[in-house]
């Protein structure tokens, strides 16, 4: 029997996808998507944030999700092994991004599926409804979403982006490591355990820091489009997330009126990575809840 030291250190087994996809987004940008858990399920796309990957669902593709959904995750463009030009151009325009999102649900063959917007992801989930509506979708999870981006001023943005992200997005490689390092640690309420805050490292350090930087040069404001929605919205979030603040959930819940809250106490930036069982088990509910709305 093996010891539980050598249980709590054995790295974690990779899942497998089910499918790897090329997808050609906005301006023709090439992305990777991947589909994972059971081809036949009702169907989930999971979309990361700012610096990130899509081994952020590690949780949700290997876990109890993936038994019975079928998931498609993919790297927003400029992250992952997605195509990283550094111009600006290529990250400030909402036309891009929404196409994105739709080419991801086009080209992977998603019908009507329930979207999971991390952070960031909340800006492009905004960018897709403002261009194509909300009929496509089941219904949307905003985890920790933000949907305003105002610079300078940066409405609703925590501590834990806004002392880091001008570094993150330097030149410098020694400012920008030690930037994204502050940022990463400012994500969880617990830090993350070795191998994973090791992988999480090298996924952020992956992004070329120009692409941060465009990433949070653009204006956004998504509360029209909310306001508009007819799906079940959740709205996920960290009573102590450092990186998008709380009010930022409080002005969601009060812009959209399909919305309904979900708070978690003692608990951060990634409540999928921080409270993974009562994460999982809450999207199920919503799905559930799409699917009888």
């Amino acid at each position: 029997m093996e010891s539980q030291l050598e249980t709590e250190t054995a790295p974690a087994a990779s899942p497998s996808p089910v499918a790897t996809y090329e997808i050609r987004g906005g301006g023709g940008l090439r992305l990777q998507a991947r589909e994972w858990g059971n081809p036949d399920g009702p169907e989930l796309l999971l979309i990361h944030g700012w610096s990130q990957c899509d081994l952020c669902w590690t949780k949700q593709v290997s876990g109890d999700l993936a038994s019975s959904f079928r998931i498609v995750t993919f790297d927003l463009r400029g992250h992952g092994l997605s195509e990283q030009p550094t111009e600006p151009r290529h990250y400030t325009d909402e036309r891009l991004w929404a196409a994105d999102v739709a080419a991801v649900i086009e080209q992977t063959g998603l019908q009507r599926p329930v979207v999971v917007a991390w952070s960031y992801g909340g800006f492009l989930v905004a960018d897709y409804l403002r261009a194509y509506g909300d009929g496509a979708l089941a219904g949307l999870n905003l985890v920790g979403g933000a949907v305003i981006l105002r610079p300078p001023t940066f409405d609703h943005i925590g501590p834990g982006f806004l002392e880091n992200a001008g570094n993150a997005s330097a030149s410098d490689l020694a400012t920008n490591i030690g930037a994204i390092e502050r940022f990463l640690r400012a994500c969880t309420v617990e830090q993350l355990d070795e191998q994973h805050w090791m992988m999480a490292m090298c996924w952020n350090m992956v992004v070329p820091p120009a692409v941060r930087g465009a990433l949070i040069s653009r204006e956004v404001d998504g509360s029209p489009t909310l306001a508009a929605l007819s799906v079940p919205v959740l709205v996920t979030h960290g009573r102590e997330d450092a990186i998008i603040s709380p009010s930022m959930a409080e002005h969601v819940l009060t812009t959209c009126g399909t919305a309904v809250p979900s708070w978690y106490d003692d608990v951060g930036h990634m409540p999928f990575w921080e409270a993974t069982e009562r994460f999982d088990h809450e999207l199920a509910e919503l799905v559930d809840r799409c699917r009888d709305a």
